[in-house]
């Protein structure tokens, strides 16, 4: 919960610093909405806002690049740790902060460490958890980082009615309270048995998967499950990150675009044009003052995290294609009446309707995209090679975070509501077709068993058919879980050792 509450507050925060009295002052390089300013001055400094907010999300790029040399050695638990260590040395940086540079260095480091930790986070908890509920549990991630969302909206607000630096001083420095949570919480957690299985330590992760079914260590179940998990590494190789860039029996690189790919279309959606600059949005395009525009911007947080548990208890009715199915088409939807009636401040009924739709977008957002990108992204990718698929995957959710936040103010500046049809086209024409065309169903498969998808295709469009043919001749375990007939099984693993 507290690593998921410091995404979505950090995620948020500096944007909803920007525009305080005190902000400016302190960092007038990036200050673009004083009433001072002339409008060259305005358009020189948006790049240099826009650079400075995203130069995080820059850190957290290469936060979730250094997975792939230490990530497996280090295990889930530790990396984790050391991320809430450097993340909270950036916050204690920026917060103290007397000028530009420091800022930056501050992002960056802030950054360094939570990308370290978003890319470890999802595989700990997608490992941990049952096929049946898996999905509940790692959709739950959208509700608590939409909560971030929410609290740093509030606190924002809060702070924007006193005066000085600890108007923006204190929102920086709150992030701390959340790392320190999670630093000295994770010794208390169980480490994941599918890592402690890939390392050679197999009585310990008989312990754990014990424990998570509340059974005796020497429960045939138990021991079901390891050998599982083993065959699973068998069959795919031990992986090197090399192996991800070339397909094989594995389909490494299909996987690795794969979840690359879900990665990006939760940036590329345009959550974070709405994200960060949600307060500049209400107060530019739709007229209303700094407080009300505040406001705004905390109750749309808040009723983000509301409808984050719909998602959550139907993705394993509905499955995860549907729901970034409906994610999308939604979400295109809304940017495109956006965008039509941004183009009318001065109409009442056009305010209104944009108001609306922005929350209507926050509805779409979490629940095909927020928690789910990052659940199935870790779903998709084999054990052998889980750490640097998925490392490279919110890589790729970072990079375009980056570009998305780095590009919005010049977007704003320049074409104003026309910036909003940008991402209509890109969730309808782009996000939509390729996860109807390339995005096999994983509800209520067994991590294992999403490897029969690949291990039975034989090239980019085959794994969506051969995911609905392994479904149709599946059954309905206890727990919720999909079991694949022991005849399938075997004539798959025969075929790749064949090969």
């Amino acid at each position: 919960m507290p690593t998921y509450l410091l995404f979505g507050y950090y995620n948020g925060v500096a944007g909803g610093l920007i525009d305080l009295p005190a902000w400016t002052a302190r960092f007038p390089e990036i200050d673009t909405s004083s009433a001072h300013l002339s409008p060259a001055q305005k358009s020189h400094n948006s790049p240099i806002q826009g650079t400075v907010v995203a130069v995080y999300t820059l850190g957290a790029l290469f936060g979730a690049l250094s997975c792939i040399l230490f990530g497996d050695k280090l295990g889930r638990k530790r990396t984790i740790m050391l991320g809430a260590v450097v993340t909270c040395i950036g916050s204690i940086l920026q917060s103290s902060s007397y000028s530009l540079a420091q800022l930056v260095v501050g992002r960056f480091i802030t950054g360094l460490g939570f990308g370290a930790i978003s890319a470890t986070a999802p595989n700990w908890q997608t490992e941990c958890s049952r096929a049946g509920h898996r999905g509940f549990v790692v959709m739950l991630e959208g509700l608590f980082i939409s909560g971030g969302l929410a609290i740093q909206a509030w606190v924002n607000l809060g702070m924007s009615h006193t005066t000085g630096d600890v108007s923006w001083r204190f929102p920086l420095a709150l992030a701390c309270f959340f790392a320190i949570i999670i630093f000295f919480s994770m010794p208390l957690w169980p480490e994941s048995p599918r890592w402690l299985i890939k390392k050679g330590r197999i009585d310990e992760a008989r312990h754990v998967l014990a424990a998570f079914d509340d059974v005796p260590i020497d429960d045939p179940a138990i021991a079901q499950e390891v050998q599982e998990i083993e065959a699973s590494l068998n069959e795919t190789g031990k992986g090197k990150f090399r192996d991800i860039f070339r397909n094989g029996p594995g389909r490494f690189a299909n996987r690795a675009f794969i979840a690359a790919a879900a990665q990006c279309f939760q940036q590329m959606s345009g959550i974070n044009a709405l994200g960060y600059y949600q307060t500049t949005i209400f107060r530019t395009f739709l007229g209303f003052d700094a407080d009300l525009a505040r406001i705004l911007a905390a109750t749309v947080f808040t009723w983000q995290t509301l409808c984050a548990p719909i998602g959550a208890f139907t993705i394993e009715r509905v499955g995860r294609r549907k729901l970034m199915i409906f994610g999308a088409i939604g979400m295109g939807l809304c940017m495109a009446i956006l965008s039509g009636a941004t183009s009318h401040p001065a109409n009442h009924e056009a305010v209104h309707a944009a108001i609306a739709f922005v929350y209507l977008f926050s509805l779409f957002f979490v629940t095909g995209y927020l928690g789910l990108a990052f659940l199935y992204s870790s779903e998709i990718a084999p054990l052998s090679v889980r750490t640097p698929i998925t490392a490279l995957s919110t890589t790729s959710t970072w990079t375009f975070n980056f570009l998305v936040v780095e590009v919005s103010p010049t977007g704003f500046d320049s074409i104003k509501y026309k910036y909003f049809i940008v991402y209509a086209v890109i969730n309808w024409f782009l996000i939509l077709p390729t996860v109807y065309f390339f995005f096999p169903e994983t509800q209520g498969l067994h991590l294992e068993s999403v490897d029969r998808i690949f291990l039975d295709s034989k090239n980019i469009l085959q794994p969506v058919q051969v995911a609905k043919k392994l479904r149709a001749h599946s059954t309905l375990g206890a727990g919720g879980d999909i079991q694949i007939e022991e005849k399938q099984v075997d004539e798959k693993t025969e075929k790749a050792e064949f090969n």
